[in-house]
């Protein structure tokens, strides 16, 4: 099932693990084995979820690395299903 508007998973991060924690960008970046630049990206929505980086959250929040990826995959599927009528595809078919 396809969700409506999901988030960002950055936005996700922020206010599910990082805000209940009190951590900063910079204190989760350091636990993470990041750049606060890297991880800045992600929690602003700049930048996607990457599997390795999935793992790292999984390991760091106790969570699964397929909950990050997922999130992830909504997400970018919804911004791609918005442009779908402008999208020029010619529609293939066997003979």
């Amino acid at each position: 099932m396809k969700m409506h508007n999901p988030p960002h998973p950055g936005e996700v991060l922020r206010s599910l693990c990082l805000e209940p924690l009190g951590l900063t960008v910079s204190d989760a970046a350091r636990a993470l084995g990041v750049s606060r630049k890297t991880l800045s990206g992600i929690v602003n929505g700049r930048v996607g979820i990457s599997p390795e980086m999935a793992v790292r959250l999984s390991l760091a929040f106790d969570t699964t690395a397929e909950s990050w990826l997922n999130q992830q995959v909504q997400y970018d599927l919804w911004r791609a299903e918005k442009k779908r009528a402008s999208l020029r595809v010619t529609r293939l078919a066997a003979a």
